[in-house]
């Protein structure tokens, strides 16, 4: 867990494109709400490494989703049934579940189904939220967090630690 959040502090405050940063919160939110285990995740997944993104913030984000999935659990369980329930789409439904392939996905799931609504509907505006966040992050919030004496004293606990050493290493062998 400490990797990913050394590879995320690197990009924030290197010169990866901030569209690669909010790309990869993006996946990470789509693939953190959708429940993991199913056919449906694994093809996301895949695909997701077809796309340029910032992979670490991918997994970081997929981790806290999923740390906080009991309590997001209900809400995507309503949003899912309410989904699985719409009485124009239940004829697409049976056929998909006729499909060979198909309920190997679980889209019949209220879990999958809400997790996945909710995440395409939720990238596009998490994808705008965080390019406009990093450049402030960069310009106004780094600078401060560089010249304060709080910094200093942050950098001697145990946690931060090898937070720090791990940020060096991977910004020394440019991984």
């Amino acid at each position: 867990m400490i990797k990913p959040i050394a590879k995320l502090i690197i990009a924030l405050n290197g010169n990866l494109r901030k569209s690669q940063i909010a790309a990869g919160f993006s996946w990470g939110l789509l693939l953190g709400l959708v429940p993991a285990g199913n056919a449906f995740w694994i093809v996301l997944f895949a695909v997701s490494f077809f796309f340029k993104h910032h992979h670490a913030s991918k997994v970081l984000v997929i981790a806290i989703l999923k740390l906080l999935s009991g309590a997001l659990a209900p809400l995507l369980d309503v949003a899912g049934w309410e989904i699985l329930h719409i009485e124009a789409l239940q004829p697409v439904f049976t056929q998909l579940y006729n499909m060979p392939f198909v309920p190997f996905t679980r889209f019949n799931n209220t879990l999958v189904a809400g997790g996945l609504v909710s995440g395409l509907l939720l990238w596009l505006p998490v994808f705008i939220l965080i390019s406009l966040l990093v450049p402030v992050y960069r310009s106004k919030v780094l600078p401060k967090i560089r010249d304060s004496k709080v910094s200093g004293v942050v950098k001697k606990l145990p946690l931060v630690g090898p937070i720090i050493e791990a940020v060096s290493k991977a910004a020394l062998s440019g991984k």
